[in-house]
């Protein structure tokens, strides 16, 4: 099992070894899937942009499989107001940006801001780094398992405006799925869950993960949410 109690300092490790079977679609997603599959948006070639790392938490509700989002403080300078992975960018005190670094940064971001206990998380891959233009940053996504849930809610109300799960089948029914459209022309995808419209970068991921892993149900692709300027 992953023991990751000490995000700074001691080892973190990938493990595969006892995840629950629902979740082998997704690990044999992960292995296999290209950075082309997941975004058009790839880290520059020259290095250019700040390392960051999210922590994709896979769960187990009272209705099956979950995802832990939480939903950025609105008066953030980038992506406020936005759901989200925990995430955030890489300290030195991470490591190495190419190593564990990554795997340590998740865990400590998602510590910070929600409250999880990292010594009941299993992380067990990592997907392609992304770029995210608007902010400069590339991207890192780490999987997990929430082993041994622990409690988890807002920690900072200057970060974080609330923590919460989305079950899974929420993420594939059809009447929550949308294609969000901001006004300067750019279309992605976007769910409609736990009062919240989850878009960008997140919603991208998530969209991804569902095909690949073999979870998605047709939607209806023409159905639109509009995006302020703000956004």
């Amino acid at each position: 099992m992953t023991r990751a109690s000490n995000t700074r300092g001691g080892p973190v490790t990938l493990s595969k070894e006892g995840l629950p079977a629902w979740l082998d679609p997704v690990v044999r997603a992960v292995e296999t899937v290209q950075p082309v599959q997941l975004s058009r948006f790839l880290p520059p070639e020259d290095g250019r942009g700040r390392q960051s790392a999210v922590l994709i938490l896979f769960g187990e509700g009272k209705r099956g499989p979950e995802l832990l989002l939480m939903e950025r403080a609105s008066s953030l300078r980038s992506h406020a107001g936005q759901p989200s992975f925990p995430g955030g960018a890489l300290d030195p005190e991470d490591g190495d940006p190419q190593g564990d670094g990554p795997l340590r940064a998740a865990l400590r971001e998602a510590e910070e801001e929600t409250g999880l206990d990292p010594v009941g998380v299993q992380l067990f891959g990592v997907l392609p780094r992304l770029y995210i233009p608007v902010s400069g940053f590339v991207v890192t996504s780490v999987l997990g398992w929430w082993r041994e849930p622990s409690p988890v809610g807002v920690v900072d109300p200057n970060e974080t405006a609330r923590v919460f799960t989305v079950p899974v089948a929420d993420l594939t029914d059809p009447a929550n799925r949308a294609t969000a459209v901001h006004p300067s022309g750019h279309r992605g995808p976007a769910f409609l869950v736990e009062s919240a419209l989850v878009w960008g970068f997140t919603a991208g991921i998530i969209d991804r993960l569902l095909h690949f892993a073999g979870w998605e149900r047709p939607w209806d692709r023409e159905k639109q949410v509009p995006l302020d300027w703000r956004s």
